[in-house]
């Protein structure tokens, strides 16, 4: 997987929005005509923030070339005269929008919007493929509809989109194995909420068998960097992703994303103590993408800096 592209308010958006592909992208459009009438979704689950000081001059519509939901949440407010929105080139009455509500539109009906002012949206591209998959994971089979939602308040997305805004754009940022996580979290409750089950599956949830937890610890140890994809430790343990993902929780009390950053953090804990190596040499060693990246989280685990860290342990 490519890593996420971030395009800054001098470049042109309308190439690149005419098919949005990259796995996560933030994009300013420059100007009232900077994005094409027509925007083409991929086959891939992708997380796009695209925002506008001047609004659009013309209607926008969203497809795709599979089968697929698009999820956008507003991040600011738009006034009711500023906004419109279409589904089977139908206009839906549209209330004042709130920062934080957010639609949920099947895109086989080729949904249109019309921001007439300063906006900024995150959309999520989520193929049905994937919730097919969860779906029949827990043998509830295939969701033919889902309810149409326009500016609704869903705290789950709210607070989903709260969780990730500050990190769309930024460099190395999510990795293939934490997007895949983000991807079933998502599909999950779309199912639930969106796709007519009355309440959560019940599914026996054991955990992974003795060869598994080691083929899926080797596997996750030897990428500490998390670029191995969900899907290929999955297949390795000869399971669906989603039913690998509840496994290894199961087994591990974590997810697989999680489980893959305390073992950075501890890889990261011996390096501290046993050289003398720069924090930014240790944070790429240990698999973090900068050195930002590693003292960020190593203060949200261990609850200092790794610097602090380092002169306690080295004082013993």
């Amino acid at each position: 997987m490519s890593s996420n592209l971030v395009y800054d308010r001098q470049r042109s958006a309308a190439a690149s929005l005419a098919s949005v592909d990259t796995p996560v992208s933030h994009l300013h459009l420059k100007g009232r005509s900077s994005i094409p009438s027509l925007l083409r979704g991929g086959d891939a689950f992708t997380i796009t923030r695209m925002e506008s000081s001047s609004g659009l001059a013309d209607r926008i519509t969203k497809v795709s070339s599979v089968p697929a939901l698009l999820v956008a949440v507003s991040v600011k407010s738009l006034a009711r005269a500023d906004c419109q929105f279409w589904v089977d080139d139908k206009l839906v009455p549209t209330p004042y929008i709130a920062p934080f509500r957010s639609n949920v539109i099947d895109l086989d009906a080729q949904p249109g919007c019309w921001p007439g002012s300063a906006f900024d949206y995150v959309l999520f591209h989520v193929p049905r493929k994937g919730l097919d998959d969860i779906a029949a994971d827990l043998a509830v089979g295939p969701v033919e509809t889902y309810r149409v939602s326009v500016a609704e308040e869903d705290l789950v997305l709210s607070q989903l989109t709260k969780s990730i805004l500050p990190y769309i754009g930024r460099q190395g940022w999510p990795y293939p194995l934490a997007l895949d996580h983000l991807n079933l979290i998502l599909g999950a409750h779309l199912l639930q909420k969106y796709g007519g089950l009355r309440k959560p599956a019940t599914v026996s949830v054991g955990g992974l068998g003795p060869w598994q937890k080691r083929r899926a610890t080797e596997l996750l140890s030897e990428n500490l960097s998390g670029r191995i994809r969900l899907s290929q430790v999955a297949q390795e343990c000869g399971l669906s992703i989603s039913h690998f993902a509840r496994s290894f929780k199961a087994s591990f009390g974590v997810s697989t994303h999680r489980w893959l950053v305390q073992r950075r953090i501890e890889r990261s804990q011996d390096l501290l103590i046993q050289t003398r190596e720069s924090l930014s040499d240790i944070a790429e060693q240990a698999g973090f993408a900068d050195q930002a990246a590693f003292t960020r989280t190593f203060h949200q685990i261990v609850g200092m800096s790794p610097g602090r860290w380092r002169r306690d342990h080295q004082r013993r």
